[in-house]
């Protein structure tokens, strides 16, 4: 709980300056660290996860040839300054397509192998206020609940 007060998530498009409308994804609770949690919202399927704790949407479609990207395997990486000096860095922020193997940025949406042309859409994330979702009027994509002091909400606003 942040402060007493009800936190949710806005996603906004990475490509759009404008404001997109919002739809409530699901609680926060149910996308602990280190998991992700996919929903079709808008007629889109977008993959959300928490990164120890901060959290990054994607479209759960590779660029490739269309595979459920979001539902491959979170990797990290293996660097080395010097040969059989082995680091893991970057632990769950790497994304590997589970058709034939393509790894994406999830913090960024871009593909390891060619990050300027080759991308997923990115959808940043953002907290608010649940009291402020009491007040407006957003779609649904998951079950319906009270809004209370007890309850975090994931909303994402989609073009």
């Amino acid at each position: 709980m942040i402060g007493g007060v009800v936190a949710l998530f806005t996603l906004y498009s990475s490509l759009c300056t404008n404001i997109m409308p919002k739809y409530v994804a699901g609680l926060i609770k149910d996308i602990p660290s280190g998991t992700r949690k996919i929903v079709e919202l808008a007629e889109r399927s977008i993959g959300i996860f928490n990164v120890d704790g901060v959290f990054y949407a994607l479209r759960n479609l590779c660029p490739h040839q269309g595979g459920p990207l979001c539902q491959g395997r979170q990797t990290g990486f293996l660097e080395a300054e010097t040969p059989g000096d082995f680091v893991y860095t970057r632990h769950g922020e790497m994304l590997r397509c589970p058709w034939h193997g393509w790894q994406f940025d999830i913090t960024t949406g871009r593909a390891w192998i060619d990050p300027e042309r080759i991308r997923t859409r990115k959808y940043s994330v953002s907290v608010e206020s649940g009291e402020g979702l009491a007040a407006e009027d957003i779609p649904s994509a998951a079950e319906t609940y009270d809004v209370s002091i007890d309850q975090q909400y994931v909303v994402i606003d989609i073009p």
